[in-house]
């Protein structure tokens, strides 16, 4: 299993859209627009590539010092397979 957290969301929303729409959005939405675009060109590549599995988003799931940490908010938002 691989995880990836996107430290830069609002970032790459102001970078990409403006800093005005990125004034506008929670840093919920933004961190969530960003992992839909990312699992979805994820999944494109890697099936190119011959690789078939899932990508899931899964909030409520931190990492620290080596450690899994499970919070109470634990649930899969987003599911893709390819």
């Amino acid at each position: 299993m691989i995880l990836i957290k996107i430290s830069n969301a609002s970032e790459l929303v102001s970078f990409k859209f403006g800093g005005l729409v990125e004034k506008l959005t929670p840093d919920a939405i933004d961190n969530s627009a960003v992992e839909d675009f990312v699992i979805k060109r994820m999944a494109q590549d890697l099936s190119k590539e011959g690789v078939k599995g899932e990508i899931a988003v899964v909030n409520g799931l931190e990492v620290t010092e080596k450690k899994l940490l499970l919070g109470e908010d634990l649930k899969v938002r987003k599911q893709q397979s390819f």
